[in-house]
C-alpha cells in the first residue's frame, strides 16, 4: 500500500537505492519478518507503518545493517548495488559509517559530550581529520540553526534540540541513505513539525534516501511512499 504522492518532485532519483527480496527473520521459533521485498529508489522519502510487532524496526535494523537476515532462506539485499549479505561484520561496519547515517526516537548522544563532539563521533570512526571533522560538524549544526548550540551538552539542550544534534551526527560522514526510527516519538508537536519538514529540506538539498519507521501519521503521509506493514509483511 502507498499513498498517492508516489514520486512527486524527486529530482534526485537515478537508480535503485535499496533492493531488499524474500526478507525473512527469526528469533527461535518466531518469525519476525516474513519474506519482506521492498525496491526504494534513489532520493526517496518513504515511510514504513504497522501496528507495535509488524516488524517495522527488525525490518529498518536489517535494511541498515545492524542485524542480519535469518540465512535459511533465499534472501538478498543489495544497498547502491552493494551485495550486503555478502559482506564481513568489518567491512559491513566500515560500509555502514560510511554510507549510512542512523536518528533514533531516543536521540543516543553522549552526555559527557558536547554537540560538537557528538556530531563529530562517526567522522572520528572514519580516521576523518580532526579540523576537517569539526568543520563539518559546524557548518551542520549552523545548517540546523544550532550555531549558538555548539559547546552545550546535551542536558543542556531542549528536546528538539537534541534531535537536531543527532541528525547532524547522522549526516556527518554524507551518506547517501538515512534510516530513522519513530525520529519525533519524543518531541512536542511543534519540534516533531520541524523535524518533518527538516527531512524534506534536506532530501531536497543533499539528495539523500530516507527510510522512516513511524507511528506519526502526519509525517507517514508526508512521505513520497508510505509503506504499510502487517505480521512481517509489506501489504
Amino acid at each position: 500500500m502507498c499513498n498517492s504522492k508516489q514520486y512527486v518532485n524527486l529530482p534526485f532519483i537515478l537508480n535503485s537505492m535499496i533492493k531488499a527480496t524474500n526478507i525473512h527473520k527469526y528469533y527461535t521459533d518466531l518469525h519476525v519478518l516474513n519474506g519482506v521485498n521492498l525496491n526504494i529508489q534513489q532520493g526517496e522519502i518513504v515511510s514504513i507503518v504497522g501496528a507495535s510487532g509488524a516488524g517495522k524496526t527488525t525490518l529498518l535494523h536489517i535494511l541498515g545493517t545492524l542485524d542480519r537476515a535469518s540465512s535459511k532462506d533465499q534472501s538478498a539485499l543489495l544497498i547502491n548495488d552493494v551485495d550486503i549479505m555478502a559482506l564481513s561484520d568489518k567491512n559491513l561496519a566500515k560500509f555502514r559509517n560510511e554510507h549510512i547515517g542512523f536518528i533514533f526516537q531516543f536521540h543516543q548522544l553522549l552526555p559527557e559530550f558536547t554537540a560538537l563532539e557528538n556530531v563529530c563521533l562517526p567522522a572520528f570512526i572514519k580516521k576523518t581529520p580532526k579540523d576537517k571533522a569539526e568543520k563539518r560538524a559546524k557548518e551542520l549544526l549552523d545548517f540546523l540553526g544550532l550555531s549558538h548550540r555548539h559547546h552545550h551538552k546535551p542536558g543542556e539542550l531542549s528536546g528538539g534540540e537534541q534531535q537536531r544534534v543527532a541528525v547532524a551526527r547522522a549526516l556527518i560522514n554524507n551518506p547517501e541513505l538515512i534510516f530513522a526510527d519513530e525520529p519525533s516519538g519524543n518531541l512536542d508537536s511543534e519540534s516533531a513539525e520541524n523535524l518533518h519538514n527538516l527531512f524534506f529540506k534536506l532530501r531536497d538539498q543533499f539528495g539523500q534516501t530516507f527510510v522512516i519507521v513511524t507511528h506519526n501519521e502526519e509525517l507517514a503521509d508526508m512521505a513520497d511512499r508510505k509503506l504499510v506493514m502487517v505480521d512481517g509483511k509489506i501489504v
